[in-house]
């Protein structure tokens, strides 16, 4: 049985003083959510402080939005896995549509981070979804598949029993449309299915989430297909409450 997982993407949001109270929030409701996995995921500066909030005895996990491949060098701005790793991060995210859109990381340079991420411990959350022209064009499939390809390639079918999979359908990201349990289902069973071709014990096990507007009101809809086994949430994560009822919805 694949245990839910709620992750919290804040993405470049929070001052000090709003993430303080918003993990204070999270950290009050936790013990109420019994089945599902909680984390989230704060920029890297907020890091620091969710550690310090979150590991006074909570439920919730923490990780990063992103990493470099490097280990340590001259890469100004960058984040290595083993800095995460120092301030007690379970997870980190690749892959995320806008790294992909807005700062040009093609399927090679996120396959490199889902590697280097295993490497220091990570768990990675490997993103992939479709563009709404791809959509139109009936290439869901396809982009998904190529998505996924580049990442088994470099590491095998064996690095998913440490991983796990966001299927974002990019065009449900922050517009408040999201794919019907139905959309979601059917991608979430392909790429079960195309792992299941190469292992059907790791297929059975990988925990995929859906990403995409996901809100208490339509999560529960969304959790209860078969294929879906959480959400990575965007904008509802900074709602306490909001974010919580969603986690109860798992």
């Amino acid at each position: 049985m694949r245990r839910p997982l709620v992750a919290g993407n804040w993405k470049m949001n929070g001052s000090r003083a709003d993430a303080g109270k918003l993990l204070d929030g999270i950290f009050q409701g936790a013990d109420s959510v019994d089945e599902t996995e909680i984390a989230v995921c704060p920029p890297f500066i907020l890091i620091p402080l969710t550690a310090d909030k979150l590991a006074r005895g909570s439920n919730v996990a923490w990780g990063g939005q992103d990493l470099d491949t490097h280990t340590s060098g001259a890469y100004t701005g960058e984040v290595s896995g083993g800095m995460l790793r120092d301030y007690g991060c379970t997870f980190v995210i690749v892959g995320h549509s806008e790294r992909r859109s807005i700062y040009g990381e093609d399927d090679a340079t996120v396959a490199s981070k889902f590697k280097v991420a295993q490497e220091h411990g990570l768990i990675p959350i490997l993103c992939v979804g479709e563009l709404l022209e791809e959509r139109e064009a009936d290439q869901t499939e396809t982009v998904v598949a190529r998505q996924l390809d580049a990442v088994l390639e470099l590491c095998g079918i064996e690095s998913m029993e440490q991983a796990v999979i966001a299927y974002e359908p990019v065009w449900a990201i922050g517009t408040g449309k999201t794919a019907t349990p139905e959309q979601a289902q059917a991608v979430h069973a392909f790429i079960r299915n195309k792992l299941r071709e190469l292992n059907s014990t790791i297929a059975g096990g990988v925990r995929i989430l859906y990403g995409g507007s996901v809100k208490a009101a339509n999560a529960a809809e969304l959790f209860a297909q078969d294929d879906i086994d959480g959400g990575l949430i965007g904008g509802a994560s900074l709602d306490a409450d909001e974010f919580l009822n969603i986690c109860r919805a798992g």
